[in-house]
């Protein structure tokens, strides 16, 4: 093999992986991304100077994150036993009418809301850089493999 053709599979290999080597790719946080606000406000009590522009509503900054989620504490309240004086008379019921049980109340479970990083699941499958790399890397070897192929049959039979 002469040194030409070493070094251009080196450089081959080199141009094909070097992207890959790169910065990792930075995770851009916003409210959707959120599902309560005080998971929102830990993110952005972590840097105030907050890079992801979780203090989005209108007006002067207030510290505050996403506002607009619903809280931990809203979603799941405590019930208060009412005051005597407030509970309604029932109204009567004809006898024919069968009497229906209410369904039971079931708080919903509280799940981690930061998708890989709580570790409930992600992406699935690569990116579409990572797919555009592995099909130009592919192509660039089955070319390169045929180049190199079709020169040497092309010299004929190598003299020892």
């Amino acid at each position: 093999m002469s040194s030409r053709s070493m070094v251009a599979g080196i450089a081959l290999a080199i141009v094909s992986v070097a992207p890959l080597s790169g910065v990792a790719h930075a995770q851009d946080l916003d409210c959707v991304d959120f599902r309560y606000q005080e998971d929102a406000q830990a993110e952005f009590n972590r840097d105030t100077r907050d890079p992801h522009r979780l203090d989005e509503d209108q007006g002067p900054d207030d510290q505050i994150a996403c506002e607009r989620l619903p809280r931990r504490s809203d979603v799941n309240p405590v019930p208060v036993n009412p005051s005597p004086t407030t509970v309604p008379t029932p109204a009567p019921v004809a006898p024919s009418a069968l009497p229906v049980a209410p369904a039971p109340v079931v708080p919903a479970p509280l799940t981690p809301s930061r998708g890989t990083r709580a570790g409930i699941g992600g992406a699935s499958g690569p990116s579409d850089l990572s797919l555009a790399l592995g099909l130009t890397l592919a192509i660039s070897a089955a070319a390169a493999g045929g180049y190199l192929t079709a020169r040497r049959l092309s010299r004929g039979p190598e003299r020892s």
